[in-house]
């Protein structure tokens, strides 16, 4: 497709890939510029920054590099371009996403509209009551900052015959990242950071969904987490072994050999936070949270509740109620009454640990206890306890004066 260039600089575009910026808010790029900042300067200088564009004289800023802590250990590495080059890139991403949306595959879920997380899960249930109980799952090693640029540039031009257009796009790839101050080469890679590099990741990866379709093998994939779905273990090794060789052949991408497995689906593989398990009283396979998820969000509730940070209860019940209403609503679609019963439970424990403790003198214990209806004598001794926090938390004394009803109605919502 020839004279993109023109659609992605045309006012309309560009005026709705402010606003697109300005609303999804995000940190400052190197320049330190926020998004209110960053509309009104492009606003301002919007004629000049086309010019330069068409003229080819535009040269994006490094990104600034961002770690952030993954839950299994380790960092995610951001880019975080600046709010202009964050405007050009959504400017970018809004002509190009509708054209290439037509030969994504239908399997393919991540960072695309009307799709998303709870499709691909049930897609996956799917394949597994149709008897594909054994799970391919391969792991790209750092995918985003591992993307060959000329494979990627050859596979845009398949579709893009506007050079403008491939030549800004080849600047952002090879933009730099700035780390403590210093500008480093982005010799590959599309950093995750900015509005750009989940469209042109699925341009790379539609790759290997069309040879996997090609094949006729069932597979989800969701970003850089792919799952392929088969019969039999044996099935699976000779996939495995020839899509790692076309992943790394072809697409010049690198298998994490150590984080890939073949496996059926109830041998402990997780994907996108789910796990699977046969229900025999529905007699079919069925979706539950995986332990690690169980795990991770046990952690921040400890953490939520840790007794050493000193911060009011009505502050401390709002986090909670922030953390588990959007970790519930995530994990909605798997079978969890019995797990929801149970963080209900650990959450009302630590938090009564947090009350009691805030509580610290004996005099403080006893008026409290007292104005929630405790009689004198036991008000007293609980008062004078030296039993642990968790003890006390488990007690009578603390179950029926800081009721469930009392902790809901103080806005510590019940999940299950």
């Amino acid at each position: 497709m020839e004279n993109l260039l023109e659609l992605i600089l045309s006012n309309y575009n560009l005026n709705e890939a402010i606003a697109r910026v300005v609303k999804n808010k995000g940190a400052a790029g190197i320049d330190g510029m926020n998004v209110e900042q960053g509309g009104l300067h492009f606003m301002k200088h919007g004629d000049e920054i086309k010019r330069a564009i068409r003229n080819r004289k535009y040269k994006p800023n490094p990104v600034r590099r961002v770690e952030i802590p993954k839950p299994d250990g380790g960092v995610r590495l951001l880019g975080i371009p600046t709010v202009i080059d964050r405007i050009i890139q959504q400017a970018i991403n809004q002509v190009l996403s509708p054209i290439f949306e037509k030969q994504f595959s239908d399997s393919s879920f991540g960072f695309r509209p009307n799709r998303g997380c709870h499709m691909a899960i049930e897609r996956s249930l799917m394949y597994l009551n149709d008897g594909y109980k054994v799970i391919v799952d391969t792991d790209l090693e750092k995918f985003f900052d591992k993307v060959n640029h000329d494979k990627l540039m050859q596979i845009l031009s398949l579709t893009i015959k506007d050079s403008d257009l491939m030549s800004l796009i080849r600047k952002y790839l090879v933009s730099g990242i700035m780390i403590n101050g210093v500008v480093i080469d982005s010799e590959e890679g599309t950093p995750q950071g900015g509005p750009l590099s989940p469209l042109l990741s699925n341009i790379m990866l539609n790759e290997l969904d069309k040879e996997l379709t090609k094949r006729g093998l069932r597979f989800v994939r969701y970003a850089d987490d792919c799952n392929i779905y088969v019969k039999s273990i044996r099935a699976g090794q000779r996939v495995m072994e020839s899509i790692t060789n076309f992943i790394e052949k072809k697409l010049k991408l690198k298998v994490n050999q150590s984080k890939s497995k073949v496996d059926y689906y109830n041998k402990g593989i997780k994907f996108l936070g789910f796990g699977f398990y046969y229900n025999p009283r529905h007699r079919q396979v069925r979706i539950k949270v995986h332990p690690k998820s169980i795990k991770r969000i046990k952690e921040k509730i400890k953490k939520l509740t840790s007794r050493r940070w000193s911060i009011s209860l009505d502050y401390r019940l709002l986090k909670i109620k922030q953390l588990i209403t959007g970790w519930v609503n995530y994990y909605k679609v798997a079978d969890m009454k019995w797990l929801l019963i149970k963080l209900d439970e650990q959450i009302r424990f630590r938090v009564r640990m947090c009350i009691w403790k805030a509580w610290k003198k004996i005099g403080k214990r006893f008026k409290s206890l007292r104005k929630l209806g405790a009689s004198r004598q036991k008000a007293w001794e609980y008062a004078n306890s030296r039993k642990s926090y968790a003890r006390i938390a488990h007690s009578f004394i603390l179950t029926t004066t800081i009721t469930n009803k009392r902790l809901e109605h103080r806005g510590l919502i019940s999940i299950s």
